[in-house]
């Protein structure tokens, strides 16, 4: 890697990270204020998140296929791009058809962000991929803790969230500036693999170390998606001496608070813990680490509510190191990525209906429960996924 390229190649991952942090984190505190700016009822807004997904799944598959076949930059390019767009779309945007069309592009641009970054990763750093994944991912982390308390100064100052949305896209204009003077070579394109094709991609699954990584991205996400979304509707639900319900409800907000705070540290210590351990020691200790927190928390919850933010710790390694192990599975880095992030948004949507089902009929604390089994699956995963070795 030539010198003078080092420190673009770090300032677009790290900067790009963030970013996509920043705006993932604040998607709810935006369409709150859009739910009343252009009138949006309360299942429009739930059709503004699906819009989103579906874009960022769509992005996700078809950005990693074209990374393989037309190099990262390209991808990453049109990812800045289509963000640019649809940034200043929605900032424009006075009703729900254009707001729901540029929402849309926003969720495609970061959806191709997200893999160009995930591929551009293992393309520079190979062997220490795991280490720079858990590094980026923890840019992630404070994006998603800083960007709601800039955004909410911002809204104390009479600041419009389409303002805010214009101040993104100048910054993204800038890591499109950093990705013009970044010289594509033929390790970053990844040798632009003309022969890669959607056929080419299914034949991943053939190979059963990627389908078990897979899965555990999938179990992975589902659990983690399932405490945030889930904790503190049980917390609230717990029946606990000298607390009313304002009281569970804020502490359930703070326990959570922890939880993502010791994430993000995790993601931080989580380059000097592969380097350590390896990665795949890693994901096995880890993953048993996720299931034992999370039992001791559910079992104590009610005498040592605070106990459970742990679980946030034991997570916050296992998604980067199962990408970095991923990307010595195949050359086909961004295809397979892209199955990745496919993979992640699933399990972060069927959970939601497998467990708003069970706690129906079965109580929220059953419903819970589920976290405990997703859980296992990938301390079992984790048991099982090897880490191939590649040459230097």
């Amino acid at each position: 890697m030539q010198k003078l390229q080092r420190p673009i190649i770090f300032f677009l991952i790290f900067a790009t990270m963030f970013v996509l942090g920043g705006i993932q984190n604040t998607k709810g505190i935006i369409l709150e204020k859009v739910q009343y700016d252009i009138q949006l009822d309360i299942s429009q807004v739930g059709l503004m998140v699906s819009i989103f997904q579906i874009g960022f799944l769509l992005a996700s598959l078809v950005a990693g296929i074209l990374a393989d076949r037309k190099g990262i930059k390209i991808v990453m390019m049109a990812g800045t791009v289509l963000m640019m767009i649809g940034l200043f779309g929605t900032s424009m945007a006075f009703t729900v058809t254009f707001f729901l069309g540029f929402y849309l592009i926003v969720g495609l641009g970061i959806g191709s962000m997200t893999v160009s970054v995930a591929t551009l990763i293992p393309a520079f750093f190979k062997e220490r991929a795991g280490v720079v994944f858990n590094l980026a991912n923890a840019l992630f982390g404070v994006g998603m803790i800083v960007t709601p308390l800039i955004i909410n100064m911002i809204f104390e100052h009479n600041v419009t969230w389409r303002a805010f949305y214009i101040g993104v896209a100048v910054i993204i204009a800038i890591i499109l500036f950093a990705l013009i003077s970044f010289k594509q070579s033929q390790t970053s394109a990844v040798n632009g693999q003309n022969d890669v094709t959607v056929k080419s991609v299914l034949q991943l699954f053939q190979n059963s170390q990627i389908i078990l990584v897979i899965l555990f991205i999938l179990f992975y996400v589902a659990a983690e998606a399932g405490f945030l979304n889930f904790f503190p509707i049980l917390y609230t639900s717990l029946d606990i001496a000298g607390m009313d319900a304002a009281h569970k409800a804020a502490t359930a907000s703070y326990i959570i608070a922890s939880f993502a705070f010791l994430f993000t540290i995790g993601r931080f210590a989580g380059g000097f813990i592969i380097y350590k351990l390896g990665e795949r020691r890693t994901l096995v200790l880890f993953s048993l680490f996720a299931l034992v927190s999370l039992i001791a928390g559910r079992i104590f919850m009610k005498d040592f509510s605070y106990l459970i933010m742990v679980f946030g710790l034991a997570m916050s390694v296992l998604f980067p190191t199962a990408q970095g192990i991923a990307s010595k599975l195949t050359e086909k880095t961004g295809s397979l990525q892209g199955l990745i992030y496919v993979a992640s948004g699933l399990g972060g949507a069927v959970v939601g209906v497998l467990i708003g089902q069970i706690s129906k009929s079965f109580g929220i604390q059953n419903g819970f429960n589920v976290l405990i089994l997703f859980t296992a699956l990938i301390s079992i995963f984790a048991f099982m996924i090897k880490t191939p070795k590649i040459d230097k």
